[in-house]
């Protein structure tokens, strides 16, 4: 049987009956985070939350109030995933997510519309797709597609969409002689319902489980960005269906604003303003690299020559980095020299090396890093690394003091 979203992809209220409810667990990452949800897993007699399924993302919506957190076919059940529990044979009201699920519609057709005519115009068959949050691909069987061909391809597919073509959606028997002539990526290895056929008048006849327009004119607007390269032999053509089209085309529209506002020209000089600022930032990177070598020999060549120097010496440079930090070390003998720097913010984020005798470094580097909540490791006599806050940095700097003041009185 095909459920009532396969049968009415527009439906977006139904009233059903609950089958059944049992306690279950949803596993998903939230902010990149794995977490286990604890919920109940919800069977309808029918329902129009479509499920995850050929190569289309599962539905979200309401059941009787309550979020549908996932949609999973189970056999031919459909199991929503939902954070209250329901009772077995309360009527309820569902709801479909229509923007989620009209997008998705326009996406699947869509890339029927693309398969078949990159198929036919040039014989590229399609071996995957993927319905992507903000774009799309299709995984064509070929090395490379010409920017000719995915131009002929963008044009062919939206004059389609011009010619206002019906998508029909039919049920046929595994047995039936029609279904050796339609498109298909295989069954599922438990199907034992009616094969669903749909069929873009004259242009393509696939099997498959999805939600799609009823006619090609509800895709709006078909835009084929590219191609990336794909697997061993393939490439993935990059495309956007109807509102998508719309949101890309509003967003570069901001992001061009933004650019004239910044940069002080027009749209078509974006990419030489842009090149340009690139060369001149690398010369200043370039040049202020030069000059943190510079201050960093500078730094030593004084202290080496302080008669006043004593065994410890310790520096913070906010622009500094880890060649400033690595010149200042090897500059100094640190075999006799216990030396502490750091760069960053005063009372941010920063860099740190601490180097000197290998015992003294060993012992007092688990007690910085304590200090300034960072992460690192050292061997031979360097412990460098990462810090959180140097908010804390003096209260090392007194403490290394202390320490080396502690080992020049037990040599003396």
């Amino acid at each position: 049987m095909a459920f009532q979203c396969q049968r009415d992809c527009y439906m977006k209220e139904f009233v059903t009956t609950v089958a059944s409810c049992c306690p279950a667990e949803l596993k998903q990452e939230i902010g990149g985070k794995k977490e286990t949800l604890k919920g109940f897993t919800v069977k309808l007699q029918d329902t129009i939350l479509f499920p995850e399924g050929g190569g289309q993302p599962d539905d979200r919506g309401l059941i009787a109030d309550i979020p549908v957190l996932r949609v999973t076919r189970q056999g031919q059940d459909a199991a929503h995933f939902v954070g209250s529990p329901l009772e077995a044979g309360q009527e309820v009201r569902v709801k479909v997510d229509w923007g989620r699920r009209f997008d998705h519609m326009q996406q699947h057709s869509g890339q029927h519309l693309i398969s078949a005519l990159a198929e036919t115009i040039f014989g590229y068959m399609t071996t995957s797709w993927e319905l992507g949050r903000q774009r799309s691909n299709i995984e064509l069987d070929t090395p490379s597609v010409k920017a000719a061909q995915v131009q002929a391809l963008e044009d062919a597919v939206n004059e389609k969409i011009r010619a206002h073509i019906p998508v029909n959606v039919k049920l046929l028997s595994s047995d039936s002689p029609e279904v050796e002539k339609v498109r298909s990526q295989g069954l599922p290895d438990d199907h034992t319902w009616p094969i669903r056929i749909v069929d873009i008048e004259g242009v393509d006849t696939n099997m498959c489980c999805g939600t799609h327009v009823s006619n090609l004119s509800h895709l709006q607007v078909i835009k084929l960005l590219g191609t990336e390269k794909g697997k061993k032999n393939k490439t993935n053509l990059i495309f956007l269906v109807g509102n998508r089209v719309l949101k890309y085309a509003e967003k570069s529209y901001s992001t061009e604003r933004s650019l004239v506002a910044l940069l002080k020209t027009g749209p078509d000089e974006h990419v030489g303003a842009v090149d340009k600022l690139q060369k001149s930032m690398k010369l200043v990177q370039k040049t202020n690299l030069s000059l943190l070598r510079d201050m960093a020999l500078l730094v030593t060549h004084n202290f080496k020559n302080d008669p006043q120097r004593g065994n410890f010496f310790s520096l913070h440079k906010k622009g500094g980095d880890n060649e400033f930090m690595n010149i200042i070390v090897n500059e100094i003998n640190t075999e006799e020299t216990l030396v502490f720097l750091t760069v960053g913010e005063e009372k941010g984020p920063g860099l740190f090396l601490l180097a000197g005798p290998n015992e003294q470094v060993t012992e007092i580097g688990p007690r910085l890093l304590e200090l300034l909540q960072g992460k690192g490791a050292g061997k031979n006599g360097r412990f460098q690394g990462k810090a959180n806050s140097l908010a804390r940095r003096a209260e090392v700097e007194a403490l290394l003091r202390q320490h080396c003041n502690h080992h020049t009185k037990q040599e003396e």
